[in-house]
Parts: structure tokens; C-alpha cells; sequence
């Protein structure tokens, strides 16, 4: 379908709709024509029969009123409505019986004038109601305030004409009156309560709506204010174009019921849709009014703003889906009653203590009397129990840890919450738990304590408890024989009196028991003197002490006497100074010794090198080998000579920290150690920056390369370097496809000059350096190899 054929379709819609709505407005209008016309056509006929009488009534006045005799009562004897026939000033000539009981006067007896009987109010419409009826002859509906000869206020309805003489002129008027009093009174009261109820609905916190055929023609104050919408956009709006219904169900049931049983009255909660986007909830409250056939004319509906009580609720819905969640998920068994011992609500929990094999859903409404009863044989004293839980109720107080014992070895504590609103008993509240774990544990606890404080009683320290104002509450044997103090004679006394501490010992004990009360322990030493006068060394572990709150309320040491260890450490101390001199000696000594045994090596080296140089032509080769042998000897020793000078400074010399790049400390060593044409050195993997002594990773390097380069006999030599990272170390591997090394060197090689074989370029201490390197980064070095094969030697270095 084109866009064009939808769009004539909808306004095809529309127009219908609207002409359905034109109908039925034009058939409401002819019904109401219909009665007015009705209406009109009866008082019409009205009319023209009291002027039939009127006029015929007024040739027999006319008559009578010329004759002036007193049988115009008879004339008038069938005219039920007070009747009264006046001259021109208002003065009654006659009256019927009617208006004679109406009015309260007797014409007869007295002059009644009826312009005096007008409400002052109706004076001037009075008198231009009388001047209407000289002028036309008739007066028609003519409506006024009266008072009757007992001054009470009539509302009458007068229609009245003229009475003619001979030659024409009038003469007299005549009138009938109707009471229309209660009817005066039932309008004003119907308008009053009109504006009553148009003031009500306007000013009403409801807000209130009128709706026919599902749109809405009328919206109150409150309802306009409530949604933001203007009365005339309202009017453009269906009901269900500003809101939705809660439930859906609930609302085609009350439309089925309209068609079936005819309620014409229901509420339903709908959702408001507001003009700034936002929504309310309200309570709508529908009256259907219909007309004499029983179809509906339209229907008004009341909106009560319930958005707080609606969000609420759902607070209140949502707090008890969490509190059942709560409780249903305790491990905790939790059980409620109502006032009657009636079982509201239980958790899974309590099914579980009790085995009961029964989903706690489907126990709500069980008498808990009778279920107590039933179950009473699962506890070690029944009717105890029973006893027990009727003076509970009986009390209606709050009970925490009540203990119960079971059959099979179990102790359950129950709570009883008692659950008063406004003072009146509403029902308990029981919690139960399996205490039976604890209980065991404290009869261990109790049984443990026991046996702590024998030992503690007996043990090789000295414990010690005092309170805040460091009072001694307990001090066990220990105690009471380092302090050479009777155990009686310590209870009470301040701890410090029998310690006869100097100045700076107190200081220390005070600063401990300061930090006790900031909730700190710690260990210290300290030099006491005993009442002997004997000096002793303690080592005291402080922690504070607390009450069941967790209050700090003092502190206990536990007394370590270390006076043999501290004479034990001041002779380790002497020692340790004294090897260290020794040391310091070795290492000037070693100095002094490289430089007075170099210094004659350089000068042999260049006697030897003249020798060659001066007498290399008189020399035979045999003459050549020999000094050119010296000249390494010389050589070998310097090596040896240097490499000792190394060994003895490398635990002596402080070690930096610093970044070091070991790929850039490879590089650099492969530029200045002689490496044989046919060997190669490879990087396996990216190597660390660690932290250390570039120093001392250089030469640890260095020695590991240059006896690795040396050692390879193959024609293509490899000599391969990796690393990998640990939680604590770096490790590092060098591997050579060399000639190997023995097993049995695996452990020599890494002492001072031992060296494999008979290389005499080898002076045995360049492993041993590194060793020294290695332990003093806390690592470890160790080889694998396989002769022919090659060697790898692997080192860590602690982080």
C-alpha cells in the first residue's frame, strides 16, 4: 500500500470517527428539542386553557362586579388555586376560599391592599410588572416574594389579566397564584449545591476528570496541575493517551464485569504519563453514569496521587524480600511465632538443626506448642525443656543464651526476642545456634590452660603479667629465680623495684611500657642488678594485655636471662676485631709484598727483553727459546701476583649498587680479552640490568669468558651466554664446547691455585675470584661438563 492510499485511509478513519461523533452529539440534540418541544406544547396548552377561563371567568366577573352582590365564591368554587380578583390600586375585592387560606386574610372583614404584601426586594419589578399588565392586558409568569398575614415568605408564581368594563376600559384584574415555594427552594438549594460541588471540584486534591466516549471534555485544577498539561490540550487527549494500567488482568475483568453485571463503579491503579517526561502513579476511582436506556453517557474519574505511597511500598516490598532473603539464608536458625504460638515464618536453617524434612514454606501456621512436644525427645532433659519455654512465655523478657542439650551430643543456645507494637504482645522471635563446637572448644581451652600454666609454671623464662599501673598479678617460678625474689613476695609490688635499673635502663623500660599502651610489642634487652649486686643481661618480649572488651589493661613479658650469651658475644666481638686487624695486616702485607716482588719482575722483564733485542743475531734459537721462556716465566708470575692482590681485596672492597647492563659488560669484555680467531661468543636471550658493582660483574665475566675462550680445541669454537629470572636471583650460564673438565675437579677448581692440567698460563685464582664474587651476592656457582663435550658453568646473584 502507497503512502498515499495509508495516509487517505487514516484520515479516511478520522473523518468516520468524527462523523460517529457528530451523530451521536445531533441525536442528543434532537432528544433534548423533542422534550423542550414537548414541554412547550404542554404549557402552551396550559396557557390557552386558563385564558379559555380566564376570558370566560371575566364576562361573569364583569357581571358580578356590576352587580356587587356576594355570590362570586359560588362562581369560582372549582378553581383549586388561590384565586384573587383586585381594582387598579391593588385592593382585593375578592378572593376565593383558596387564597383565603393562603394568604391568611378575609377581604370581607378587613382591606387588603396586595401591593403591600410584595417583598420589599420585588418593589420596583412589581410595579413594572403591574405597569406590563395595564399596558397589554395580561401578565404571564410573573414571579415575586411575598409575605402572608402571619409574615411568613411565600414564593409565588402569578399569572393574571385585566378585567374590562362596558365601554372597554379595565376595570379590575384577576390572578391566579401557585405556590412555588419549596420549588424556589429546591432550585436555589440545587444551585447552591451546584457551585458547592463546582467549588469542591475545582479546590479538590483529587484530581477529578470528565470523559465521554473515552475522550476527555473536562479536567479539574488539581488534575491540570498534576500532569502540566493545559485543559484544552486535555481535551484533545484520550485517557489512555497520558497513562498505562498497573494490571492489565485485573482491568479486563472489571470491563467484563461492566457488560455482565453491570458495576459501574471500580478503581485501578494507572501509571500518568507527565508533560515534562516524567510519570506518576495514580489511583483512579471510575463512576459510570448512564442514561434511561442503560447506555453509558460518560463517566468520571477521580486521580488520587499515590507516587510516595507507590514508591513506599515498593521500599517496604523490597526491605521485606531482603529481610526474608536474610533470615532465610542465616546460619542462624531462625523461627517466628505470633501471639498464639502459631509458626509465621522459619529459615532453612531451623529445619536443618532440628532434621525436620519439611520445606520451612509449608510450616507457616503449625502449632509450635504441639511441634515442641513432638520433638521434645531429641533433648537430654525434655520436660525441663518444656518448663523452661512455658516460664519464658510466661515472662514475655528478652532471653540471650539459652543452653540446650541433645541426645546425639549437640548443644544448641537460643535467643527469645519477645515483639510488642504499641505496647501490645504481638508474638517472639527464636534464634538458635549449634554451639556445640565452641563448647568443646572451651572445654579444651580449659584443659590446654591447665596445662600452659604447668608449663608456664615450670618453663626455663621468666613470665611476668602486671597491670596498667605496673602492679605484678602474676609471676611464675621462673621469674621469682632470676629476680632473686620469693614468688609471694612479688604479687602487689610495682615491677621495676626489684630490677634496680641505671638511668638508661629505665628510660628503655619506660619507653616499652609506653609503647604497651599504643598497643605495640616488642623485644629489648636490658642490664639489671640484683640485690646480690650481681649485673645480669635479660631479654625481655613485651605485649600488652587486654580484658574480654579488648580494652588494654596492661602487659606481659616473658624473661629471657642472657648474661652467658652476652659474654659469649663480647668474646665473638673481640675475636671479630681482632681478625679483622689481622686481615687489615694480610691486606697492606699483600700490598706491600706485590709491590717489592713486582718491582725486581720488571726489571728481570727488561733485562731479558735487552737480552733479545741486543743479541738476537749471536743467539742460537736454543739460546732464543730460553729467554723468550724466562720472559713468560716473568710473565706468569706477575699474573700470579696480581691475581693474588684480587683474591685478597675482594671481601674487603665495598660493593655499589648501581644499574648495570651485563649485555654492555659482555660487550666490553669481548673488546679486550684475547679471543682466539676460530671462537665466537653468543648472547642466547636479551641479558638483565641488575643492580650491583659493575666492578665486580666485570670481573666475574671476565674470568668466566677468558678460561672459556682458551679451553677450545675444535676448529669452530662457541662460547654461548644466558640468563633467567627467579622470585629471589638472576641466573646466569656461560657454555663452551671446550675440551671439558673432569669430574673430579668440579669442586677443586674453585679454590686458590688449583688449575686443571698443566697450563702454565693458568694461575688457579681466577675461579676462586669469582666464588668470592658469588657469595657475596648471596648466590652460588657450580658446573656441568662432559670431557670432548664442552662445559657450562652456571652462577645466580641474589636480587
Amino acid at each position: 500500500m502507497s503512502k498515499e492510499q495509508k495516509s487517505g485511509l487514516s484520515l479516511s478513519n478520522k473523518d468516520s470517527s468524527e462523523v460517529a461523533l457528530l451523530k451521536r452529539a445531533l441525536n442528543r440534540e434532537k432528544r433534548a428539542r423533542k422534550q423542550a418541544e414537548q414541554l412547550l406544547e404542554n404549557k402552551s396548552k396550559e396557557l390557552y386553557d386558563a385564558s379559555l377561563h380566564l376570558r370566560e371567568a371575566n364576562g361573569r366577573l364583569e357581571s358580578l362586579l356590576n352587580k356587587k352582590d356576594s355570590k362570586i365564591d359560588s362562581a369560582f368554587v372549582n378553581i383549586i388555586d388561590p384565586y384573587v380578583v383586585m381594582d387598579l390600586s391593588t385592593r382585593v375585592i375578592n378572593m376565593n376560599t383558596s387564597a383565603k387560606e393562603f394568604l391568611g386574610f378575609d377581604h370581607t372583614k378587613e382591606d387588603v391592599h396586595l401591593i403591600s404584601l410584595v417583598h420589599k426586594d420585588y418593589e420596583q419589578y412589581t410595579a413594572e410588572s403591574f405597569k406590563t399588565l395595564l399596558q397589554v392586558g395580561v401578565l404571564k409568569n410573573y414571579n415575586a416574594k411575598i409575605y402572608t398575614k402571619k409574615n411568613v415568605e411565600k414564593s409565588v408564581n402569578i399569572n393574571a389579566s385585566l378585567i374590562y368594563g362596558e365601554d372597554g376600559s379595565p376595570i379590575a384584574a384577576q390572578g391566579i397564584i401557585r405556590d412555588i415555594t419549596k420549588e424556589v427552594q429546591i432550585k436555589e438549594l440545587l444551585e447552591s449545591q451546584k457551585k458547592q460541588q463546582d467549588i469542591i471540584v475545582e479546590n479538590s486534591s483529587l484530581g477529578i476528570v470528565l470523559v465521554v466516549n473515552g475522550k476527555i471534555v473536562k479536567a479539574n485544577k488539581t488534575f491540570v496541575e498534576l500532569l502540566g498539561y493545559s485543559e484544552l490540550e486535555l481535551k484533545k487527549m484520550s485517557i489512555d493517551d497520558i497513562s498505562t494500567i498497573e494490571d492489565v488482568s485485573l482491568y479486563e475483568d472489571i470491563l467484563k464485569n461492566n457488560k455482565t453485571v453491570g458495576t459501574d463503579k471500580f478503581s485501578i491503579v494507572r501509571k500518568f504519563h507527565k508533560k515534562n517526561g516524567k510519570s506518576i502513579w495514580g489511583k483512579t476511582s471510575v463512576s459510570t453514569v448512564r442514561n434511561h436506556k442503560g447506555e453509558i453517557d460518560y463517566k468520571v474519574a477521580m486521580v488520587e496521587d499515590i507516587t510516595n505511597d507507590k514508591i513506599s511500598e515498593e521500599l517496604i516490598k523490597a526491605s521485606e524480600e531482603r529481610l526474608s532473603t536474610l533470615i532465610t539464608n542465616l546460619q542462624t536458625g531462625v523461627l517466628l511465632e505470633d501471639e498464639n504460638r502459631k509458626m509465621v515464618l522459619a529459615n532453612q536453617k531451623f529445619c536443618d538443626l532440628f532434621q525436620i524434612p519439611i520445606a520451612p514454606e509449608k510450616l507457616t501456621g503449625v502449632d509450635c506448642k504441639k511441634a515442641l512436644d513432638k520433638y521434645k525427645h531429641l533433648f537430654v532433659d525434655p520436660e525441663h525443656l518444656i518448663k523452661r519455654t512455658d516460664y519464658i512465655f510466661k515472662k514475655k523478657e528478652l532471653v540471650l543464651s539459652d543452653e540446650l542439650e541433645l541426645v546425639d551430643g549437640r548443644t544448641f543456645e537460643r535467643d527469645y526476642i519477645p515483639l510488642f507494637i504499641d505496647d501490645i504482645y504481638k508474638g517472639h522471635l527464636w534464634t538458635y545456634n549449634d554451639v556445640t563446637l565452641r563448647k568443646n572448644y572451651r572445654k579444651n581451652l580449659e584443659i590446654q590452660k591447665e596445662k600452659y600454666s604447668s608449663i608456664i609454671a615450670n618453663m626455663n623464662l621468666g613470665l611476668v603479667e602486671i597491670d596498667g599501673n605496673r602492679t605484678i598479678l602474676m609471676a611464675n617460678h621462673r621469674y621469682s629465680e632470676m629476680i632473686g625474689v620469693p614468688q609471694e613476695d612479688l604479687f602487689g609490688q610495682n615491677v621495676l623495684e626489684f630490677m634496680n635499673l641505671d638511668k638508661e635502663n629505665l628510660d628503655k623500660v619506660n619507653e616499652q611500657f609506653e609503647k604497651r599502651k599504643k598497643d605495640q610489642s616488642d623485644s629489648y634487652e636490658v642490664e639489671i642488678t640484683l640485690n646480690t649486686g650481681e649485673k645480669k643481661h635479660w631479654l625481655i618480649s613485651g605485649a600488652p594485655r587486654y580484658d574480654e572488651a579488648g580494652k588494654i589493661v596492661g602487659s606481659i613479658g616473658v624473661h629471657l636471662d642472657i648474661t652467658k650469651q652476652k659474654e659469649l658475644e663480647l668474646q665473638k666481638q673481640n675475636l671479630v676485631n681482632e681478625l679483622e686487624e689481622s686481615n687489615q695486616g694480610l691486606q697492606e702485607y699483600a700490598h706491600i709484598v706485590s709491590h717489592d716482588l713486582k718491582s725486581p719482575l720488571r726489571s728481570v722483564t727488561a733485562l731479558a727483553t735487552w737480552l733479545y733485542d741486543d743479541y738476537s743475531d749471536v743467539l742460537d734459537e736454543n739460546g732464543k727459546y730460553n729467554l723468550q721462556m724466562m720472559m713468560e716465566k716473568v710473565e706468569g708470575m706477575d699474573k700470579l701476583i696480581d691475581g693474588i692482590l684480587k683474591y685478597s681485596t675482594v671481601n674487603s672492597d665495598t660493593l655499589d649498587s648501581t644499574d648495570v647492563d651485563v649485555n654492555q659488560v659482555v660487550r666490553e669484555i669481548g673488546e679486550i680479552i684475547y679471543i682466539p680467531d676460530h671462537v665466537s661468543i653468543k648472547v642466547a636471550n636479551t641479558l638483565p640490568v641488575i643492580q650491583a658493582d659493575k666492578v665486580k660483574i666485570h670481573q666475574l665475566f671476565q674470568n668466566f669468558l677468558s678460561n672459556a675462550v682458551v679451553n677450545i680445541e675444535k676448529k669452530v669454537g662457541i662460547v654461548e651466554i644466558a640468563s633467567k629470572e627467579t622470585t629471589t636471583h638472576w641466573e646466569f650460564s656461560i657454555k663452551d664446547n671446550g675440551v671439558g673438565i673432569p669430574k673430579e675437579y668440579h669442586e677443586k677448581i674453585f679454590k686458590i691455585f688449583q688449575s686443571i692440567g698443566n697450563n702454565e698460563r693458568s694461575t688457579g685464582i681466577g675461579l676462586s675470584i669469582v666464588k668470592k664474587i658469588v657469595d657475596r651476592y648471596r648466590g652460588k656457582v657450580w658446573l656441568e661438563s662432559e670431557i670432548g663435550v664442552g662445559t657450562t658453568f652456571h652462577f645466580t646473584i641474589k636480587k
